[in-house]
């Protein structure tokens, strides 16, 4: 019975080491990262006006995530999430074929894939993760996103009607996330995470050689994480 009791206590006091996070940890996590914008529509003004009733929406994209976080004590960690490009689908909707008839298209644009656009969302949290002493390791994370978009282009349709030229502007905006470890051994962990990111970008390009289309595009994400971790 002695000898029972010493080897749970034993085992216990090992877990628990082995499950808390010192000063000067670092743990690398890698998977799949999903950025799921915001439903909403973001309006088409020409030349100033929204009278076409056009908006545009984003779909959602599945990249590899990469994050590395930085112990400064068992509770306190900074955090940078990488990952590679996402790319989305950019959609007009046109419900009263107004944009369409301008265009010189009778049927509209509705439903049409307009463009394809490309970004990097790299973001800097600071990390309070909550002691439980146990193997499940919850946190809450703050932190700044920047947003980088490039490759952006207008489909072969949408140029065949003298769209061209479109740009996003690069997009500055907070996040915050919940997020928690489960750790397996004392280098193994898995990782689930969800964040809100405030993204917006101006969007513009030419119509018929001329600068007068604009949209101010709120993509403002979830964006969520499944990720293997190990810590050095």
């Amino acid at each position: 019975m002695k000898k029972t009791l010493l080897t749970i206590v034993l085992l216990s006091s090992l877990s628990t080491t082995a499950f808390a996070n010192k000063t000067g940890d670092i743990l690398i996590r890698g998977g799949a990262t999903s950025v799921n914008p915001d439903s909403d529509k973001a309006a088409v003004l020409l030349g100033g006006s929204n009278a076409t009733g056009a908006s545009l929406s984003v779909d959602d994209n599945v990249q590899l995530g990469l994050n590395f976080v930085y112990f400064y004590d068992s509770n306190w960690a900074i955090e940078l999430l990488a990952a590679t490009p996402f790319t989305h689908d950019v959609t007009l909707n046109d419900p009263t074929a107004a944009l369409g008839g301008a265009l010189g298209v009778p049927a509209g644009l509705d439903g049409v894939k307009l463009a394809e656009v490309t970004q990097l969302p790299p973001t800097l949290s600071a990390l309070y993760y909550i002691d439980t002493g146990t193997a499940l390791k919850p946190y809450l994370g703050v932190g700044v996103n920047y947003t980088h978009f490039f490759k952006e282009g207008f489909t072969a349709a949408p140029k065949s009607l003298g769209l061209s030229n479109l740009k996003l502007d690069g997009s500055f905006g907070l996040s915050i996330q919940l997020g928690a470890d489960f750790v397996i051994d004392k280098n193994w962990s898995v990782n689930v995470s969800a964040r809100y990111i405030d993204i917006s970008s101006d969007a513009s390009f030419d119509v018929a050689g001329d600068s007068i289309g604009r949209a101010t595009v709120d993509v403002n994400p979830m964006v969520y994480s499944v990720m293997l971790g190990y810590k050095f």
